[in-house]
């Protein structure tokens, strides 16, 4: 892949110093790191710059094709990603789908915590207050100068790096956290299991990923995942229970919970970048209260036997032995 010329030079000696190189590993060895004035080495020579923002670079040239083709659909669409979650009904209904997080995962402290596919850094973001430490990490750079720039405050840092060969050290995070991005990640495999590698004995892996086991769904997305420019069907598959609970046992990571949430308003509130006149609903008097009313009856429609399963997003624990 060519370099990307957009991205900014190596970056100043404080920069460097402010990385938790305790909490990172060379990619390539699984060794230690040290610090240089521009950069961090690994023991066995390979060097990893750093930014003007921070980021430390572990993927600038991506070793596998689904790490390519990630990096290069987000690099392309950083900008626009982050204007389709601002529009006021979807962040109402994304306010909705937060608050169902808190009730699933509680508020009590998070130790530790490592986002994957951090993209923008939601979760470091929407959880800030209750980790100790954090690390994002995504394999699109242009996402994270977004989320390094909306996190500056937070004590956080972000590297780049692929999900299935994290740049992250064994045993050292309490909490993993994945908000929409296991569903991009094609080798689930080796996902969970550098999950289950980096966290803890008894850490915690918290994710909230779309979900089609309801065939309606499945079907849609089958056909909105090839239409929108905004979307990748090659590389996006959402989870499926019975294809995700046995990976994730498999590599020791007991899954304690699955729910499911969004239903009619997710369709809705949060697809403008497929549904083109989503972005006009914007312009409708009151259409935040519209949205939390219909919020509302996607939460009491879920709580009915029959549609318990049958929500558009799935939020799971899965625990290390």
């Amino acid at each position: 892949m060519p370099a990307d010329t957009t991205l900014p030079r190596a970056s100043s000696v404080a920069n460097v110093f402010s990385l938790p190189v305790d909490l990172l590993r060379c990619p390539r060895s699984g060794g230690a790191l040290r610090r240089e004035s521009d950069g961090l080495r690994a023991a066995g020579g390979q060097f990893y710059p750093v930014t003007d923002d921070g980021i430390a670079l572990f993927a600038a040239e991506a070793t596998n094709a689904d790490a390519r083709r990630q990096q290069a659909h987000y690099d392309a669409i950083a900008a626009v990603y982050e204007e389709n979650l601002g529009y006021p009904h979807t962040r109402t209904y994304l306010e909705y789908l937060d608050r169902t997080l808190f009730d699933v995962i509680g508020r009590e402290p998070l130790g530790t915590m490592a986002e994957i596919c951090c993209g923008g850094g939601a979760a470091v973001k929407l959880l800030d207050g209750l980790y100790a430490r954090a690390v994002g990490v995504d394999i699109s750079a242009k996402m994270l100068h977004r989320a390094v720039a909306d996190n500056a405050d937070r004590r956080a840092a972000f590297v780049q790096g692929d999900a299935t060969n994290l740049p992250l050290a064994d045993a050292s995070f309490d909490t993993v956290v994945m908000l929409g991005g296991v569903h991009h990640v094609g080798d689930r495999v080796a996902l969970f299991a550098e999950v289950a590698r980096i966290l803890k004995p008894g850490g915690r892996f918290i994710f909230r990923e779309p979900v089609s086991d309801l065939f309606v769904w499945r079907w849609l997305r089958a056909v909105i995942y090839r239409l929108s420019p905004m979307l990748d069907h090659v590389t996006e598959r959402p989870l499926l229970r019975a294809e995700t609970v046995p990976p994730l046992a498999a590599a020791r990571l007991k899954t304690v919970h699955w729910s499911t949430h969004g239903f009619f308003g997710f369709c809705l509130f949060m697809n403008s970048d497929v549904l083109v006149f989503n972005r006009l609903f914007r312009f409708v008097p009151g259409i935040a209260e519209i949205t939390r009313a219909i919020a509302d009856l996607d939460a009491r429609l879920l709580r009915l036997p029959l549609l318990r399963d049958a929500g558009l997003l799935v939020i799971g624990i899965a625990t290390k032995a």
